[in-house]
């Protein structure tokens, strides 16, 4: 098969909301080859003897502990997964990267945020935008475990608007240094860190410019305290004050005033590997919960057996199993073309940089949508623990608090709703994807007359297909009629754009999660995967009414008349139910296979 072939058949960046993937095309844990299993296996026991057995100690402030941990796993080469061998890295794919980070990183909120923050925004800034002898000095450093790396965006008043940071870097006398002043603050890693990654202005360049700078407190540099936070109570978050800081010219990263892409292409690996770190700590919390609602016994009977308890524990063992679905999928997407470009003749950094800019918008979804799936999972828990999941004595509370964050890194919740609509917008004025032809058969189809033929749903997940394919039809209705309306200004009116979102990632999380269980069920068989099966439909059956509920939000807010009639209407005849699932029993097969399994464990 050429290349240009295989490139036809992977689905750009957004083409999901407009055209129809099979089952057989996506990327499932199921799909783990042994390597990758293998890999898996050792994550988890590093992190049950490492992490988990000690997660008191992360509560109790124990920063050392925290840096101990890391440098293990540098010695044991999960730091390294996604460095190149020639950096000292072990090369390995963009698939093999979200596993380690997804595992490695449930135990506990903060190890988690000093991995991530070190593995990516700490490492890759240079892997990916170094010069040969940036790499060669500082990568392998990194790598090992010997150096740890830290990033320095966020301002006093430069948080999501990074672009309008204060922080000067000045060339001197004599050309060879800049010298950089400036403070940053919420910067993971920098009690411990060797190196940051330091975004300045040059002048008054338009844009900032990325450095890097070695940690050294005789050049102008000084922390803050550790900050005092809800959660991640062992993450290393300090200030960084940078006094003319001498920087050599050559420590100039990438190009002058090139700082603003550096940090947004970061963000973009960020946010799909921050949706990963988001799971391993969901399906921990579910099986906590389910060894607890096992052993808690009222009125004489072990808690996990009520109605009320069952339908929690169905709620999260969905929310991990969507989570997971729609990760993967993405993260195979993602390899498969950077893998394409590297044949193409691409060096590796530009293949990375490239095949994860072009699905930033399901980078987006993941991040939104996994993060707050976590907070619920999270809350449940502690739920189900009662006052005991109250106590600090128990996981369930510094689980909860850990997970806060989430929403707020790699880029807010909102911030991230609304780009991944506009991102999409401009994907399809650059023609990448076709929008405008979908969206006007839409507004066609709104104006005819609706068949009342009664389909065929004999197969599995055929309604559930048809039914996905019509709430992408109310997105487009949404949005095509909103970039009507608003034009340029779309970006002001972001009640709107917010709405149009929410719909945007129920459309890519249930279809990923209904492809899964479908694949499943066709290489296992219907009955051995009926769990999975309720999953996709009890995900699908919530999405729904969050879409109906967004849906009419939105239509209401930009129109009146009989346009907004005529709205409503398309709303209510995309979303409607030929057989609505029995969601009491499916929450009942759910729960009953998690407590049977004894947990989480669905691949």
């Amino acid at each position: 098969m050429s290349t240009q072939t295989e490139e036809k058949e992977i689905l750009r960046g957004g083409q999901f909301l407009v055209k129809e993937t099979a089952c057989e095309d996506v990327f499932t844990l199921e799909d783990l080859n042994e390597e990758q299993r293998m890999m898996r296996e050792s994550t988890v026991e590093f992190v049950d003897r490492e992490l988990w057995a000690h997660w008191e100690r992360f509560e109790q402030k124990d920063y050392a502990y925290t840096e101990q941990c890391m440098r293990k796993a540098g010695e044991l080469g999960f730091l390294s997964i996604a460095v190149p061998e020639e950096y000292g890295g072990m090369g390995m794919g963009f698939v093999s990267t979200m596993l380690v980070c997804d595992y490695i990183s449930g135990a506990t909120g903060s190890y988690s945020t000093a991995f991530g923050a070190h593995t990516g925004i700490g490492t890759l800034p240079i892997t990916l935008y170094g010069t040969e002898e940036q790499k060669k000095k500082y990568v392998p450093k990194l790598a090992s475990g010997e150096w740890f790396g830290a990033y320095c965006l966020t301002e006093p008043g430069a948080g999501s608007d990074a672009n309008s940071g204060k922080t000067k870097a000045v060339l001197s006398e004599d050309g060879k240094h800049y010298l950089i002043s400036g403070q940053k603050m919420w910067i993971s890693n920098a009690g411990f860190c060797n190196l940051f990654i330091v975004f300045a202005r040059i002048e008054d360049d338009k844009y900032i410019t990325g450095f890097i700078v070695e940690n050294d407190p005789e050049n102008g540099i000084s922390l803050g305290d550790e900050e005092k936070k809800l959660g991640i109570h062992s993450s290393s978050t300090r200030q960084v004050f940078f006094n003319e800081t001498k920087v050599p010219v050559e420590n100039m990263l990438s190009e002058r005033g090139n700082g603003f892409k550096i940090a947004m292409n970061a963000l973009n690996v960020g946010r799909i590997k921050l949706a990963a770190a988001c799971l391993e700590a969901q399906r921990r919390v579910t099986d906590e919960a389910v060894r607890y609602a096992g052993e808690r016994k009222q009125f004489k009977t072990a808690i996990i057996n009520f109605g009320a308890i069952k339908s929690k524990i169905a709620t999260m063992a969905t929310n991990a199993y969507v989570g997971e679905a729609a990760c993967y999928r993405a993260a195979k997407n993602i390899e498969d073309r950077i893998a394409l470009r590297v044949a193409a003749g691409n060096s590796h950094a530009e293949a990375e940089l490239k095949g994860v800019e072009e699905y930033a918008i399901e980078c987006s979804i993941l991040k939104v949508a996994v993060s707050e799936d976590v907070q619920e999972t999270t809350d449940e828990g502690i739920q189900i623990f009662g006052g005991m999941g109250f106590s600090a004595d128990t996981p369930m509370e510094s689980a909860w608090r850990d997970a806060r964050i989430s929403r707020i890194y790699e880029g807010t919740n909102e911030i991230n709703r609304m780009l991944a609509v506009g991102m999409l917008v401009k994907k399809a004025m650059k023609g990448h994807v076709d929008l405008l032809g979908p969206a006007t058969a839409v507004g066609e189809e709104l104006l005819g007359i609706p068949s009342f033929e009664a389909p065929d749903y004999s197969e599995l997940f055929a309604e559930e297909k048809d039914l996905i394919a019509r709430l992408k039809k109310v997105f487009l209705m949404i949005a095509g009629k909103a970039v009507q309306t608003f034009g340029t200004e779309l970006e002001e009116h972001q009640q709107v754009l917010m709405a149009a979102a929410d719909i945007l990632i129920q459309v890519y999380m249930a279809e990923s999660a209904v492809l899964r269980a479908e694949k499943n069920a066709k290489r296992q068989g219907e009955d051995a995967q009926a769990a999975q099966i309720a999953m996709a439909r009890l995900n699908l059956y919530e999405a729904v009414d969050i879409v109906i509920r967004r849906g009419k939000e939105a239509i209401v807010s930009f129109t009146e008349g009989d346009e907004q009639r005529m709205m409503l209407m398309g709303l209510k005849r995309f979303t409607k139910y030929t057989n609505q699932p029995n969601v009491a029993a499916l929450r009942e097969l759910i729960a009953d296979k998690v407590a049977e399994s004894g947990g989480y464990n669905f691949d």
